[in-house]
């Protein structure tokens, strides 16, 4: 089973806005967003997400870890692949939480479940790649490109996802002039959870966001994706321009 991944929910969208107002240093309407997200989640995937955030807010350790836990459940409930990539986030957590409590027992039985839910995507695709570059069936996508976000940039590994919108996205945002484009490739070697998106505003990899040193080889295109509006390329450019984080290349 793999959940989508949708920006568009509605909870998912105040838990963004939520970590837009942290990262400009308003804690306390951060925590008042992230209220209202527990409060209108309505599944087990909403409330998994909505927990952990709110979990992050809380001052006092109990409490801490109650909603830490909380969010493990939901995840757990949902019994998905794709939110297993949060077990390890999780567990890591709930063992600081019980670290800090004293209870070094607990600690270090949830440290040693974080560690074993390291270790390579089990994600088997279908995969995508956007970009604006005109390619042929067959033909292979290398690292070694400039980024995207960075010019200056040449980039170790060629990246991907299982998320269609997301590559729509990525296509958008791309340098050049030619058609949006998003084809569907298949890894030639081994790849992983990309690390500039995992962790760091949802736990784990929730945007099944992928990359390889290895070749993706063009199998196909996708054109049933969902562009961006104007109003999201441009909310997203600003973004961009505002990052002033390092990308882990």
């Amino acid at each position: 089973m793999q959940t989508k991944f949708d920006p568009h929910n509605a909870v998912i969208k105040l838990c963004m806005d939520g970590l837009n107002l942290e990262d400009s240093g308003r804690a306390e309407d951060a925590a008042a967003i992230f209220y209202q997200a527990r409060q209108a989640a309505t599944d087990d995937y909403e409330r998994f997400i909505a927990a952990y955030h709110w979990a992050r807010q809380q001052k006092s350790g109990p409490d801490k870890l109650q909603w830490m836990e909380t969010s493990l459940r939901c995840a757990q409930n949902i019994n998905d692949d794709n939110v297993m990539s949060a077990y390890a986030t999780l567990y890591l957590h709930i063992a600081q939480c019980y670290e800090d409590l004293g209870d070094f027992e607990q600690a270090q039985r949830n440290y040693e479940l974080a560690n074993s839910h390291q270790g390579a995507p089990s994600d088997q695709g279908p995969f995508y790649h956007g970009t604006k570059a005109d390619l042929p069936l067959g033909a292979l996508l290398t690292a070694g490109q400039n980024s995207n976000y960075q010019a200056e940039l040449k980039m170790n590994h060629i990246y991907f996802t299982a998320n269609l919108n997301g590559a729509g996205l990525a296509a958008a945002l791309a340098q050049g002039e030619g058609r949006e484009r998003v084809y569907i490739v298949e890894p030639t070697g081994a790849f992983e959870h990309d690390p500039n998106l995992t962790d760091k505003k949802l736990p784990g990899n929730l945007t099944r966001s992928y990359r390889s040193q290895e070749p993706l080889r063009i199998i196909g295109e996708e054109t049933a994706w969902v562009k961006p509006t104007i109003t999201e390329r441009l909310k997203w450019n600003e973004n961009l321009a505002e990052n002033k984080g390092e990308i882990i290349n």
